[in-house]
């Protein structure tokens, strides 16, 4: 699932879609992928709220999303 689409109509800058971007498909790495596309679904819409909070850091997007989408399936 690519994000793009779910980044039509925020407010980024260029750069900042590119790090959410860079996030995203590193946390879909970061999980196994028998989760599929709807972990795709819940870590780009976490992703995406964190980066409005402000947080730039691709390393930092990834990591935030992994873990709520872990703690989610506990």
């Amino acid at each position: 699932m690519p994000i793009s689409g779910l980044l039509e109509g925020e407010p980024f800058d260029a750069e900042t879609k590119r790090i959410i971007r860079l996030a995203f498909e590193a946390a879909r790495v970061a999980l196994d992928p028998k989760w599929g596309h709807h972990a795709d679904a819940i870590l780009a819409k976490r992703v995406i709220e964190l980066a409005k909070e402000g947080e730039r850091n691709p390393d930092i997007l990834c990591e935030q999303a992994v873990q709520s989408f872990r703690m989610q399936r506990i």
